[in-house]
């Protein structure tokens, strides 16, 4: 009998022993284990704050739990800018845009007096619905023009949904920039001119259209 008993006491000792393992091995798999940080939303679907304004005077405003930017005649480039800063970083998001309009998603971005205004400048993940359909190219808004085309790149071309919902990934790390457009790999950029700087989404200008156009943004997260 005392053997038996002993016997089922050791069972019960290796099986506690099995738990604390096994609990111990998908606590060692969490993302807060792994040193892993949640992203956090750049936009919390009901208000502008932590954003700033600078350049044309396009109309921001939110909508449906979208940032809606949309044109206004005879104004310059106009940006919606993050108050802060960022450096090496995943940018995640989703957006979608009218017919004939054309914007981009600032990264690393500065600014500057020009004109009485606060010129905006910097690298730009463009957004692009012409026939030429360079969505997840690399311009360098403002100084020196495009780094990285989506020239001769058809898979990458193809790849932005006209007329609905498109998902956008940057990945900032070091001097290496990359972005994504709906999954298809886009634009590989190593540059290291401008390491650090605001988030900024921007409304192309429109000469003296007064028909207004619009783009809209929402579900911008941004992860170390």
């Amino acid at each position: 009998m005392a053997s038996k008993l002993n016997a089922v006491a050791r069972w019960k000792v290796g099986a506690s022993l099995i738990g604390v393992a096994l609990a111990l091995g998908a606590c060692g798999s969490s993302p807060r284990a792994a040193g892993k940080t949640a992203a956090k939303a750049l936009f919390d679907g009901r208000t502008l704050e932590g954003w700033v304004q600078r350049g044309g005077a396009a109309a921001y405003r939110v909508e449906d739990g979208c940032i809606v930017g949309e044109t206004r005649p005879n104004q310059p480039n106009s940006f919606l800018c993050t108050s802060g800063e960022y450096g090496d970083f995943t940018l995640q998001l989703e957006f979608k845009i009218d017919e004939g309009l054309n914007s981009g998603v600032q990264i690393r971005s500065q600014r500057r007096d020009e004109k009485g205004l606060q010129r905006v400048f910097g690298y730009q993940v463009e957004i692009d619905p012409s026939e030429r359909s360079w969505t997840g190219g690399i311009y360098d808004e403002g100084r020196r023009g495009w780094l990285a085309s989506l020239e001769g790149r058809d898979a990458a071309r193809g790849a932005f949904k006209h007329g609905e919902w498109n998902t956008m990934k940057v990945e900032c790390r070091g001097d290496h920039i990359a972005t994504w457009i709906n999954g298809v790999p886009c634009a590989d950029l190593t540059d290291s001119m401008t390491p650090r700087g605001f988030i900024a989404l921007q409304v192309h200008g429109v000469g003296a259209k007064t028909e207004p156009m619009r783009v809209r943004w929402r579900g911008i997260t941004l992860a170390p």
